[in-house]
């Protein structure tokens, strides 16, 4: 229950540590690492302000490099965190983050012959 029914809590938060150059959506660029304020926790994320108008979204499944139930075992209102944009769609006005650390270049996916293949 709220200490203060009517009230927004989010309202006491402190001032996101925001870059000068993004102000916009247009100044989002895809793998762009930014630090935003988490300003809401919901079953399937949690949304973080980064600067632009629009907050962007944390999915659950890009919280961690491992399974998340709920997403605040992870973040809390209020949070300072790291988060990479994944995609940003202008029309509707989204904007995708994930807090999942950089992994080293993944193995190349794709056809190859299996190690037990005989070669002539």
């Amino acid at each position: 229950a709220l200490a203060k029914p009517g009230r927004d809590p989010r309202d006491d938060l402190d001032a996101p540590i925001l870059r000068t150059d993004v102000l916009t959506m247009e100044d989002l660029k895809e793998g762009m690492m930014l630090k935003g304020t988490v300003r809401n926790v919901v079953a399937f994320g949690a949304f973080v302000d980064i600067g632009v108008k629009q907050d962007g979204l944390v999915h659950v499944s890009e919280m961690a490099n491992r399974f998340i139930r709920d997403p605040h075992e992870v973040v809390s209102v209020g949070d300072v965190v790291d988060v990479r944009v994944v995609s940003v769609d202008k029309q509707r006005g989204r904007i995708a983050l994930s807090m999942k650390k950089e992994e080293a270049a993944p193995a190349k996916k794709g056809r190859s012959s299996p190690t037990w293949a005989v070669r002539d």
